[in-house]
Formats: structure tokens, C-alpha cells, sequence
């Protein structure tokens, strides 16, 4: 790793660290099961999290939560049980379009597609209709529990302001800024996205808060919002990573 790389791989160990220092575990994603978690990560896509919950209540109350169940219901049943989270005609054809494939080539099961390795299991996700990157790396990081780093918008925006976004701006730049700088460790992943989606609706927003931000001395020659002096310090070690369920603090 060259020197650039490694001042990138640095700085990205700080901000994890202090992001974790400041907000504590997430225990994301939240679900019941994997296969409710992939149910959630296609509902929340273009919502808010709290839409998706009523969607997912509504799906729980008819007994649906299930890949057998879910294949049968007609899908203009199933976009208004999905209503709560928006777009419900695109997100049920969207979900039987995902239950379709996992009946059809592994008979309903999970276990049987999780069998994939990992490069296999991200192409057999991204050939199925409504599922994009940051949606099948959602379902491999919390529902197959696989080291694979998501990107979404806080991350773009929080990446950034702190001047460490890669020349391009699509999705696998953003993602290899990770992957190629970090150790692939799926409890950090799981902990790191979280904690951007965490700080991002919290305080670095489209207009961002600042004051009291942790991330702020890192940032001052290059977030236009931030103030106090610019430092980097040497970061200690990721020393196992709080994972889901975790009750440290």
C-alpha cells in the first residue's frame, strides 16, 4: 500500500473510531430473520426506515413474512400491504420478483442461494428486477453476513466534505475506497454503514450541523461547514469490531 493509500486507510480508521466512540453500537440492520432483512432492504429504498416499518408490520400481520407466502399473494395485494413505504406497485413487483427467483432456482430457501460464494451471490442479486448494488450488498453485509462494504448517500456526502472521495463518483469507486483499505471484517462493515446512515441524519446533512460534530477537526480545510483546528491523529487498531447483538458500549 503506498504511502496516499495508507494515509486514506489511516483516516478511515479515525473516522471510524470516533464515529463509534460518539454514537455506540447500532445493532443494524433490524429483523427478525435474513429474510425479513432483505424484505427491508428492498422496501427501503427512496423511504425512510420508519415507512418500511409499517409496511413490515402490515406483511407480519397477514402471515407473510415467508418466501412460500409471500410467492403466493397476488401482487396487487401485496403493493397495498407495501403502501406505507411508497412506490408500493414498483416495490411489490420488486419483491415477487425476488421470491419468484428464490423458488424458482433454490426452492424457497435461503440457505440454498447463501450457499453462493460471494462474487456469485452478488451477480445472482444484482440479475434480479428492482435490485441494485446498494441493495444486493444490504442483503449480503446483514442478511448473508458477508464482508462487503455498502455505499448509499450519507457515506458519498460524509466521504466528501472530509475530502477523501475518490475521483469517480460511482458506486464501486466509493466502494474499493473501502474495500482496498480495510480489513474485510463483516462486523465493522455491518457497524461502519450504520454509523454514516447514524451521523448522517443526525448532523451532516444536506445542511449540515456542525457544532459538536465529531468528525469536524478532521475536516476544516475541506468541509465548508466545519470549524476548530484540523488534526490527525494516529488512530489505535481495530480490535474486534462490535458486532449485531453486541451490548457493549
Amino acid at each position: 500500500m503506498g504511502s496516499k493509500a495508507a494515509k486514506t486507510a489511516e483516516a478511515l480508521t479515525v473516522i471510524y473510531n470516533r464515529l463509534f466512540q460518539r454514537y455506540g453500537p447500532q445493532r443494524w440492520w433490524p429483523g427478525d430473520s435474513p429474510f425479513e432483512v432483505i424484505i427491508g432492504a428492498i422496501l427501503t429504498q427512496s423511504t425512510a426506515w420508519t415507512n418500511v416499518e409499517k409496511a413490515i408490520a402490515n406483511l407480519k400481520s397477514e402471515g407473510l413474512l415467508d418466501p412460500i407466502s409471500l410467492d403466493a399473494i397476488a401482487t396487487d395485494k401485496l403493493a397495498m400491504l407495501v403502501r406505507p413505504s411508497g412506490y408500493y406497485n414498483a416495490k411489490a413487483a420488486k419483491l415477487k420478483a425476488f421470491v419468484e427467483r428464490l423458488s424458482r432456482a433454490y426452492g424457497g430457501s435461503l440457505d440454498r442461494l447463501f450457499e453462493l460464494d460471494t462474487s456469485d451471490l452478488r451477480k445472482e442479486l444484482l440479475s434480479i428486477h428492482g435490485i441494485g448494488p446498494e441493495t444486493a450488498d444490504s442483503i449480503l453485509l446483514y442478511a448473508a453476513h458477508r464482508p462487503i462494504f455498502v455505499i448509499d448517500a450519507y457515506t458519498k456526502r460524509i466521504i466528501g466534505r472530509l475530502g477523501l472521495a475518490p475521483s469517480s463518483e460511482s458506486y464501486e469507486a466509493f466502494q474499493q475506497l473501502f474495500m482496498n483499505r480495510l480489513p474485510h471484517d463483516e462486523g465493522m462493515f455491518n457497524e461502519y454503514h450504520a454509523l454514516f446512515v447514524r451521523h448522517g441524519k443526525d448532523v451532516c446533512r444536506k445542511m449540515p450541523r456542525c457544532e459538536g460534530c465529531c468528525l469536524a477537526s478532521l475536516s476544516k480545510k475541506r468541509c465548508p461547514s466545519a470549524e476548530g483546528p484540523r488534526e490527525l491523529g494516529v488512530p489505535p487498531r481495530f480490535k474486534n469490531p462490535p458486532r449485531l447483538g453486541d451490548t457493549g458500549g
